[in-house]
């Protein structure tokens, strides 16, 4: 059974940083690759950042030289680091990892930035 759980978010003032991490059970990210996804209520999610199982990295334009995802293979844990955090950046953040065109999801972790 594969499970994500996501940890990290809460409140923070514009400009300051938040390290979500997510935690797998069940699947590897070093093969099957991990994203980070955020939503607004009353948005489809977006994709702000993905890693592919070799360390291949990409990010849209609107968190781009902010945000760093990365994986610990050994704790088989994706992370995400945010900085300069924009009251925009307010969403549920979501771990995101498939397999075999099956997509698996962690809970969710809400990030609340300030103005």
């Amino acid at each position: 059974q594969v499970q994500l759980v996501e940890s990290g978010g809460g409140l923070v003032q514009a400009g300051g940083s938040l390290r979500l991490s997510c935690a797998a059970s069940g699947i590897q990210f070093s093969i099957n690759g991990a994203n980070w996804y955020r939503q607004v209520p009353g948005n489809q999610r977006e994709v702000v950042a993905a890693i592919t199982g070799g360390g291949t990295t990409s990010y849209p334009d609107s968190v781009k030289g902010r945000f760093t995802i990365s994986l610990d293979n050994a704790q088989n844990t994706v992370y995400l680091q945010m900085h300069s955090l924009k009251p925009e950046d307010t969403a549920v953040y979501f771990c995101h990892t498939s397999r075999n065109w099956e997509a698996y999801w962690g809970q969710g972790t809400q990030v609340t930035v300030s103005s």
